[in-house]
């Protein structure tokens, strides 16, 4: 586990590099093709509830103009809100991530930056929202659950050996808890099918050969469904890709 931790850390470094130089422009005419990219792309468009994360100022794709679609769309969109784990044991993240709903177009114009720039819920407005891990409540947050999860990440790639798409974050493993409480209670719901998981990702985030590195995973990282790049490419797992 320390080598993984560590191997995971080195690319993140080599990441904060390759990204620190990407230009605000090139940044933001990339997002825009992620977004022109997904709003005819089939799973996002037959999705109903929409988790998406809001964007910090750089080095990622920019979302505004997803959550805005979304919205406009009259899909239920959920945005990240971190809070204290109610599940204390040495085993378990000290902080966890829930979704919440945004109310409207209205609420998330209102929402204010966090001290990483990133719009961010109010805490006091949490109790009256929808939540996936909420309730019971006067939302039903008991049973809500999401069609597709919209991700952010550091590196993605293709394993060579199974084709599968992996997914390096920022290291607090969020959203790979978040993951694995959703599909349990995807399973006590009887939900089907399963909630997609695709990545929104600079072109340059994409490590599209061995020079460039492979990002390392371990049992709880999640594979994804799918990765939207900046260029308008849609990166699908390679089934049998080694037979």
């Amino acid at each position: 586990m320390a080598s993984l931790n560590a191997a995971k850390q080195q690319l993140r470094s080599v990441m904060k590099q390759r990204l620190g130089a990407i230009s605000h422009e090139a940044a933001i005419s990339q997002s825009s093709t992620v977004y022109n990219t997904l709003r005819t792309f089939k799973p996002y468009v037959e999705a109903k509830r929409v988790s998406v994360f809001l964007s910090m100022p750089s080095g990622e794709i920019q979302t505004d103009a997803i959550v805005r679609h979304a919205l406009e769309s009259d899909k239920e969109v959920f945005i990240p809100y971190l809070h204290r784990n109610p599940i204390a044991s040495p085993d378990l993240p000290a902080r966890a991530m829930d979704m919440v709903r945004l109310k409207d177009l209205g609420d998330y114009e209102s929402l204010k930056p966090d001290r990483w720039g990133i719009p961010s819920i109010d805490p006091a407005t949490v109790h009256e929202r929808q939540r996936i891990f909420g309730g019971p409540d006067a939302q039903h947050s008991d049973r809500a659950l999401l069609d597709i999860v919209l991700m952010p990440g550091v590196a993605f790639d293709i394993n060579p050996e199974n084709g599968t798409i992996r997914r390096l974050g920022h290291g607090k493993g969020f959203y790979d808890y978040f993951i694995n409480r959703h599909n349990a209670k995807s399973t006590s719901l009887k939900q089907e099918p399963p909630v997609l998981l695709y990545g929104l990702a600079l072109s340059e985030q994409f490590l599209s050969s061995p020079s460039e590195g492979s990002v390392p995973v371990g049992p709880l990282d999640q594979p994804l469904d799918g990765l939207i790049l900046g260029n308008g490419e849609i990166k699908i797992p390679v089934e049998n890709k080694t037979e």
